[in-house]
């Protein structure tokens, strides 16, 4: 199926088939504890790695770039936005890690 093709669809069904399948996709993964009790160290690593870098290309191309390309726009300096934005969320992680009460496993 073409590009020309499927634009010729409702941009709202298309929305709705977009969503159903990234919630069958993500569905499907979290299915997979029903068949494993136990799972291998590395794999799960590789695993958590694996999400991790999709989480961080996700941040850059959808906040971090939008932000340098927008601030090029308005002449100001290209990364100041996405340092201040970095900073705040990471003050505001360490803030919510002081205040809300929670356990810290394997600490004595």
């Amino acid at each position: 199926m073409n590009l020309e093709r499927l634009l010729q669809y409702n941009p709202v069904l298309l929305a709705l088939l977009a969503t159903l399948f990234t919630w069958l996709v993500t569905a499907t993964g979290a299915a997979m504890v029903f068949f494993f009790k136990t799972i291998n160290k590395k794999i799960l690593n590789s695993m958590l790695g694996f999400a991790a870098g999709v989480m961080i290309a996700a941040s850059f191309w959808s906040l971090l770039m939008p932000a340098i390309e927008m601030s090029e726009e308005n002449g100001s300096l290209p990364w100041m936005p996405a340092v201040i934005g970095f900073l705040a969320g990471g003050a505001f992680l360490l803030l919510v890690d002081k205040l809300l009460p929670h356990l810290h496993l394997g600490y004595q």
